[in-house]
């Protein structure tokens, strides 16, 4: 079957290619020869939805391939979570995330939730369109240690800001670290806001929530 890098780059060439059945057995065979399961998500997963991305930017793709990705991208996730539990089962942190109120897009959010579990989070997912007061809940209930954003279009950034007003009004803005992303949004905007940091993209993200969570771990410690 060749190297193992060729097994990991024939995956994600197969996910870029939106080859659900192949992208699948691909998996199976680097499971089956023992390759971390983490190494798939950041090399596989995580680099082919990059490339679809910037494919979909480009115009080559439209948004029915960016859905098919997701769903290979999910499936793929799927099948790596029995693999991946065994890292011992005290989870990094918890998490909520969500996409902001009048934005359906969930693809960039799914793969960061996806890669945050991965990461050993524990992620409570709200979907898409969530309005603040929603997430002020989440926050109420779970006592999560991170709240991720995401928002692809322009004009629904603004609820990012909504939804930090609705955390201060509810006492709740500083129990918890806010991220947030998404393709039109900037390192400026989320000072702007008031978030605590911004992922350019899902790796970025899960690097910060970590250090976020490694820092708390120091200071308790």
């Amino acid at each position: 079957m060749g190297s193992r890098e060729e097994l990991l780059e024939k995956i994600r060439d197969s996910i870029v290619n939106l080859d659900f059945d192949g992208s699948k057995e691909l998996v199976r065979k680097a499971l089956e020869a023992g390759v971390d399961p983490n190494e798939i998500i950041s090399k596989c997963i995580a680099e082919a939805m990059n490339i679809v991305g910037e494919k979909y930017e480009s115009g080559e793709y439209f948004l029915s391939e960016l859905i098919v990705a997701g769903e290979i991208g999910k499936e793929i996730t799927e099948m790596l979570k029995p693999y991946l539990k065994g890292a011992g089962a005290k989870k990094l942190g918890k998490v909520v995330i969500g996409t902001v109120k009048g934005d359906l897009h969930d693809i960039g959010k799914n793969i960061v939730a996806m890669m945050l579990e991965a990461a050993g989070f524990e992620v409570i997912d709200l979907g898409a369109d969530v309005p603040p007061e929603k997430f002020v809940e989440a926050v109420e209930k779970e006592k999560p240690d991170i709240v991720a954003m995401s928002a692809l279009l322009t004009v629904t950034m603004v609820e990012m800001e909504n939804v930090i007003k609705a955390l201060k009004e509810a006492g709740l803005r500083d129990k918890v670290k806010v991220i947030i992303g998404g393709a039109p949004v900037t390192e400026e905007f989320a000072r702007k806001i008031g978030a605590d940091a911004y992922a350019p993209d899902a790796v970025q993200g899960v690097r910060i929530c970590k250090a976020w969570m490694e820092e708390k771990a120091g200071s308790r410690g």
